[in-house]
């Protein structure tokens, strides 16, 4: 306002133009600058999350995290939390919860799985504001034959049209065991190819593609478009191959956050099954990693 009234009409009128000029390129720059949403599943913290929910909660928004991948849901709860509850929570933080895990229910019994109070469960992730459900892991027994995953393909077809009447995608999460052919076939083929790619999606586990010998920008180009939820963990640069910080193994994730339009890519979540040292420690050093990726 001073300045302003300090100068002429003529020179007013530059000032304008080089100051709107400027809020344009400021803007722009801001964002391209903008801080990446960078998601955490919340299994990485699964005993500080067990012993001190709201606290640990605290402690990965301070580090920078702005969303969160939740699991364990059951019996209509997320950690002890109503869904109300849970959103106020992360609310508080600056926090939010795009996407959540579940399990079948045929090996691990709890209401809210695919196979017992699945609609509940929709119902809660969706008053939660959850945009994606997705199922987490089959245990060994539920996946001993070819057919055990045809069988799953139509359950997952059924679930993930519930999922859509609720306005959500539903997902599968991959390991490893699904690229190990099994009666002449990959598991993840079946999956893909016995599942309605409108319906079913995939969270593609950087980690556990890598650690299978796939080429995570290839299965992109072969199914493009499917999968829009990615586990971004790191593999050790030693024989064992164990889970890593990001940043500090041998993942280029560069190379695969470049594919990204490719993969479909709408969120992804810093994930760590194994931790050696403070939890904390291992989450913010990817974090910072995540940073200086361009994304």
């Amino acid at each position: 306002m001073y300045f302003a009234e300090q100068i002429t009409r003529r020179e007013a009128l530059k000032a304008g133009a080089l100051v709107s000029a400027g809020m344009l390129l400021s803007r722009f720059d801001a964002l391209a600058a903008a801080p990446k949403k960078v998601g955490l599943q919340l299994y990485t913290l699964r005993a500080d999350m067990a012993k001190d929910p709201k606290g640990t909660l605290k402690q990965v928004a301070g580090i920078g995290y702005k969303e969160v991948e939740s699991f364990g849901y059951a019996d209509g709860k997320f950690f002890g939390m109503t869904p109300t509850e849970y959103k106020a929570v992360l609310s508080d933080l600056g926090l939010s919860a795009p996407s959540g895990h579940y399990m079948t229910g045929k090996v691990m019994k709890s209401k809210g799985s695919l196979t017992d109070g699945w609609q509940q469960a929709v119902d809660d992730a969706a008053a939660l504001g959850q945009k994606y459900m997705v199922c987490a892991y089959l245990f060994p027994p539920e996946r001993t034959k070819l057919d055990d995953y045809k069988q799953f393909a139509d359950l997952f077809n059924k679930s993930a049209e519930m999922c859509r009447k609720a306005g959500m995608q539903f997902c599968y999460h991959n390991h490893d065991f699904e690229f190990k052919e099994l009666e002449g076939q990959l598991p993840f083929d079946v999956i893909l190819s016995q599942t309605d790619a409108k319906l079913v999606q995939i969270e593609l586990d950087l980690y556990w593609a890598t650690f299978a010998d796939q080429d995570p920008v290839a299965l992109f180009k072969k199914h493009p478009g499917r999968f829009p939820l990615w586990h971004v963990k790191d593999m050790e640069k030693t024989t064992e191959r164990a889970f890593a910080p990001v940043g500090t193994g041998s993942i280029d994730f560069q190379r695969i956050f470049n594919a990204r339009k490719t993969a479909g890519m709408k969120h992804f979540f810093v994930e760590q099954d194994v931790i050696k040292g403070p939890p904390m420690e291992a989450i913010a050093t990817s974090y910072r990693n995540v940073g200086k990726l361009k994304v």
